[in-house]
């Protein structure tokens, strides 16, 4: 089966940085999947916060986060991560590692892992 594992998460004082992970069982992320990490706040929508193409070329990231987060990949290790630095209150979530095969719908989710940032 497939299986994808957030970790990296927990509590972080505001203006620190945290780096999440997402690793793959049972796929090939290298195997032409798209990856993107998501976020869920209490009460409100998922969100797509940053995406990477297959071969990690081509990312993507919500206005909220440009400059703040980074995406990134290694396929040897069959990992997806997540750089997040100045992190304020306002990324308090339970972050989402989703990957698919391009030019499909269809796709994995991860657990998630949750991020707390406290005043």
């Amino acid at each position: 089966q497939v299986q994808l594992v957030e970790s990296g998460g927990g509590l972080v004082q505001p203006g620190g940085s945290l780096r999440l992970s997402c690793a793959a069982s049972g796929v090939t992320l290298g195997d032409d999947y798209t990856i993107g990490w998501f976020r869920q706040a209490p009460g409100k929508e998922r969100e797509l916060v940053a995406g990477i193409t297959s071969s990690g070329g081509s990312t993507n990231y919500a206005e909220s986060v440009k400059g703040q987060f980074s995406i990134s990949r290694d396929n040897a290790e069959n990992k997806v991560y997540l750089q997040m630095n100045s992190l304020g209150p306002e990324d308090t979530a339970v972050y989402y590692c989703y990957a698919r095969r391009s030019a499909t719908l269809a796709g994995y989710w991860g657990r998630g892992t949750r991020v707390t940032v406290s005043s």
